[in-house]
């Protein structure tokens, strides 16, 4: 069968079931992020094998209306997967390359598909400086979103000449009344990554020690 472009998996996602848009709800920004920012190396370029399984009720005589299932499925299985020790998280496909012939399973019925499709990935690295939101005010640190990571640490002893302020709203102030608090988008560098297998997803340890680290104010401020 025919390499599928990008318009096309994207016209597949338009009619595809509500449930499995919202799996992919990161779909769109990420490719369109990609577009606007390709040098940025927290996103990679990823090639890769995947066996798309079709019930017997989804197979259809018109090539077209094939690919279509094939790409949906494949498109759910992928959200499905989250993420993986060596490539990060699973934001989207891109191409589907190559579907190889169709081999029936004896038991079942469903025919078992051979692709091969492009797609991106997050990872995060030791060294890069990303941004994050704060989500979660502690005494000893804060945790930010960096994209699909939830848990990035940013500990007290990594922030220097900020101080804990307690309150109804915690934060973490310094003299010049520059505030790290909820809600706050911080720029950092990633000094230390975790991956967790049972949770499949990643942990980092971050730090402002650096130039031009700490606290984002928006220009309309």
């Amino acid at each position: 069968m025919c390499r599928l472009s990008l318009s096309t998996l994207y016209a597949c996602v338009l009619i595809m079931p509500d449930a499995i848009k919202l799996g992919l709800r990161a779909f769109n920004y990420n490719v369109l992020f990609r577009e606007e920012e390709t040098n940025i190396t927290m996103f990679l370029k990823v090639q890769l094998p995947w066996n798309v399984i079709i019930s017997p009720e989804e197979l259809q005589s018109e090539s077209l209306m094939l690919q279509r299932a094939i790409v949906i499925r494949l498109m759910s299985d992928f959200a499905l997967k989250k993420a993986t020790k060596d490539l990060g998280y699973y934001l989207a496909v891109t191409t589907l390359e190559t579907i190889g012939e169709g081999k029936v399973r004896m038991h079942t019925g469903d025919v078992l598909f051979p692709v091969v499709f492009n797609g991106i990935t997050f990872k995060i690295f030791k060294g890069e400086i990303l941004e994050g939101v704060v989500h979660k005010v502690l005494k000893h640190g804060v945790f930010m979103r960096c994209g699909p990571i939830e848990n990035v640490y940013l500990s007290n002893l990594k922030m220097p000449d900020y101080r804990y302020v307690p309150g109804e709203n915690p934060c973490f102030m310094n003299e010049k009344m520059s505030k790290i608090g909820k809600d706050v988008v911080v720029r950092f560098t990633v000094i230390g990554t975790k991956w967790m297998e049972a949770d499949r997803e990643f942990q980092a340890l971050v730090s402002l020690e650096g130039d031009y680290l700490g606290p984002i104010i928006s220009a309309d401020i």
